[in-house]
């Protein structure tokens, strides 16, 4: 690899941080630590590392300290594992100050585990990105060992999305006239999802159709092999419409094998493992269910609604509960749960003992009531402090055997969690 490139690239690298406006994201992290940032392809992992940047220049740390480089980057395609300490040797020579370092997408990279071992052992600070799910791994987490922390970026959260949208929540906005504007954009990110990049685009649904394209074929069919892609692509089509219900994968094997096709359960076991690792789903599994069952089945969603959404026409019922997974799974991580027995109780989380259902329309009698008992009979299996019912637009609070139960449109319920 040549030297003088990599100067180059640090220099250019520096020029385009010098000259680029950011729009904070919510991003907590320790003072000292080194971070690995994985998540979904196009989620801001990249911009998030923009953003740290740019708090550290104003500070403590000069621009000459920064060691920026995209291992997308088509004049680093030759550079192997071995080659990586050049990039540090380039920086070097050019500067005196001890860089930190900024390492995006380095999984194309085979070996730059040890590299970012051996820099966080010398003592250097480390920023690194990923797309796949499988710097999670064992392997890779014995490799880097307890010097790197694991940070998840998901798509734009609904508050964040109005801040891209250069829209700052008034004191009481939910009784201002600005509430219209945020329904008017809630509107948007309901149907095309928090994707950063989506919010220059007019035509949302070409951009999103191209992103899953990407992460089908490149992150799913090429990187795993996958040779069935045709049943791939109905097993994600089935899950899709299968948002709002527990999923087995017998059912989902019987379903493409009556199109004609054979395909054995490890395969789709496989095959779902390979969705969570590229960050297309989430799962979630039964509270109440035995350990041994947890494993063959369980509900999912997407990563976003804007992806969700190029494989479903009026489904606002199933939209409405892929946000809301995708928000409490933003917050709670592993703690998000549904419940299944006599009842169904679409998540709890036992962090907070707080049941909540979703429910587009509350314009029933009989509607309400499902949905209550629902909540009434959960809570004699489970501990509960909290009931919460969450709706498209009904709003309102109702006494039920000592519960409060509150129900909350769902634009409202983001911005407040």
């Amino acid at each position: 690899m040549n030297k003088e490139l990599l100067k180059q690239i640090i220099i250019e690298s520096h020029e385009f941080i010098r000259d680029l406006e950011i729009v904070p994201r919510s991003l907590v992290l320790e003072e000292n630590g080194n971070y690995v940032f994985v998540g979904s392809r196009r989620s801001g992992k990249t911009y998030s590392i923009f953003q740290i940047i740019k708090n550290m220049i104003p500070k403590d740390v000069p621009l000459s300290a920064i060691l920026y480089i995209n291992f997308e980057d088509e004049r680093l395609m030759e550079l192997t594992g071995g080659e990586l300490g050049l990039i540090l040797e380039a920086h070097q020579e050019l500067f005196s100050d001890k860089p930190v370092l900024f390492l995006d997408e380095i999984q194309n990279i085979d070996g730059w585990e040890k590299f970012a071992r051996r820099m966080a052992d010398t003592g250097y600070r480390i920023f690194i990105t990923g797309s796949n799910a499988k710097m999670l791994s064992s392997e890779i987490a014995t490799t880097l060992g307890a010097r790197f922390l694991i940070k998840k970026i998901f798509p734009l959260s609904f508050h964040e999305y109005l801040q891209m949208n250069k829209l700052e929540l008034e004191d009481n906005w939910e009784y201002s006239s600005q509430r219209f504007e945020i329904r008017r954009m809630f509107d948007e990110y309901f149907y095309y999802g928090g994707f950063p990049e989506i919010i220059r685009f007019q035509e949302k649904r070409m951009w999103l159709d191209n992103l899953f394209q990407k992460i089908f074929f490149g992150d799913l069919v090429a990187r795993y092999k996958i040779r069935n892609d045709f049943a791939l692509r109905l097993m994600i089509k089935k899950l899709a419409e299968s948002i709002q219900d527990e999923v087995t994968i017998s059912r989902i094997r019987n379903i493409i094998q009556s199109t004609g096709i054979k395909i054995g359960t490890n395969t789709l076991f496989e095959y779902i493992d390979f969705m969570k690792e590229t960050w297309l789903i989430h799962g979630i599994k039964n509270y109440l269910s035995k350990i041994s069952e947890r494993e063959t089945s369980g509900k999912y969603y997407f990563v976003d609604n804007g992806i969700l959404s190029l494989f479903l026409m009026n489904a606002e019922t199933i939209l409405l509960e892929n946000i809301v997974a995708c928000q409490l799974i933003r917050l709670y991580g592993d703690g998000v749960f549904y419940l299944r027995s006599k009842s169904e109780v679409d998540f709890y989380i036992p962090e907070n003992q707080q049941l909540i259902q979703v429910c587009y329309k509350i314009n029933l009698a009989e509607t309400e009531k499902r949905e209550v008992d629902a909540l009434i009979s959960a809570s004699q299996n489970v501990k509960t402090k909290e009931m919460l019912i969450i709706t498209f637009d009904t709003e309102k609070v109702k006494e039920v055997n000592g519960f409060q139960i509150r129900f909350v449109p769902v634009w409202k319920w983001l911005l407040k969690e």
